[in-house]
């Protein structure tokens, strides 16, 4: 990763691929919770930008967890939205909708990859091969045993990692494990409280 201003992919599963269906779900917060950590991390060591494409999922949650590293922690970092192709939430569940919007609202930079809808996976590979060509890192929530969405931006990422310097950081289900004892031990209510 370079030292001065960064930029960080941010990328996971599909909320439907970890089971999550609802904005309440306690899943949510030790993802967060785990992202946070990460992404301070990077701010620490320079990173500037944090980038995501605003798809369901890790990605919202991301967009998330910048913004309060940007708004609550005071942090100087930066989102940036990249969406694939027009209108991608209109398949959204409407609490996805409501976090998409307010993503987009709170974020420092917001464009387009495709300026046409949604036409064919061609544009979804395009995401994937642009995101990874203008950033300097990606983090990603991913587990070998589940590979799923998050794969095909991975195999771009490590594309690229063979003939340049592009660091990958994976959090995996043992590190989301450990976020969530991290919370349990701040909280020893956590669990009984957010019940899903």
């Amino acid at each position: 990763m370079r030292e001065n201003g960064s930029a960080i992919l941010v990328t996971g599963y599909k909320a439907h691929e970890l089971g999550i269906f609802s904005r309440d779900h306690p899943g949510i917060q030790v993802i967060r919770y785990a992202l946070k950590k990460k992404m301070r991390e990077y701010v620490e060591d320079g990173a500037q930008w944090f980038v995501i494409s605003g798809q369901t999922g890790v990605e919202l949650w991301a967009g998330q967890a910048c913004l309060e590293l940007r708004d609550s922690d005071q942090l100087n970092v930066n989102l940036a939205v990249l969406m694939p192709f027009l209108n991608q939430e209109e398949h959204y569940k409407e609490w996805q909708q409501e976090i998409y919007a307010q993503i987009l609202e709170g974020a420092d930079y917001t464009g387009y990859i495709s300026k046409r809808p949604y036409e064919s996976p061609v544009q979804l590979r395009q995401k994937n091969e642009f995101l990874v060509a203008k950033t300097d890192a990606m983090l990603i929530i991913y587990d070998e045993e589940s590979p799923g969405s998050p794969n095909y931006s991975l195999s771009v990422a490590k594309r690229k990692a063979r003939s340049t310097a592009y660091p990958i950081q994976a959090i995996n289900r043992f590190d989301l494990d450990f976020a969530a004892e991290d919370l349990l031990q701040q909280n020893p209510d956590y669990w009984t409280n957010n019940d899903a």
